[in-house]
């Protein structure tokens, strides 16, 4: 489903997302995403390196 999303859709969404949180709200916004991906990455990595079978 997510790979069907095209252009004029991306448009919309990021349309909606700008009227809901308004422009001065957008760099906090992107600042909590990005440091929450960050978060998830290193918790993957800390999970893979824990159950690694070589490292045993």
């Amino acid at each position: 489903m997510l790979g069907e999303i095209i252009g004029p859709d991306i448009l919309i969404v990021l349309a909606v997302v700008v009227l809901l949180f308004g422009g001065s709200q957008l760099p906090k916004l992107a600042r909590s995403l990005g440091s929450a991906k960050q978060e998830f990455e290193r918790g993957l990595r800390q999970d893979s390196e824990e159950h690694d079978p070589k490292s045993v």
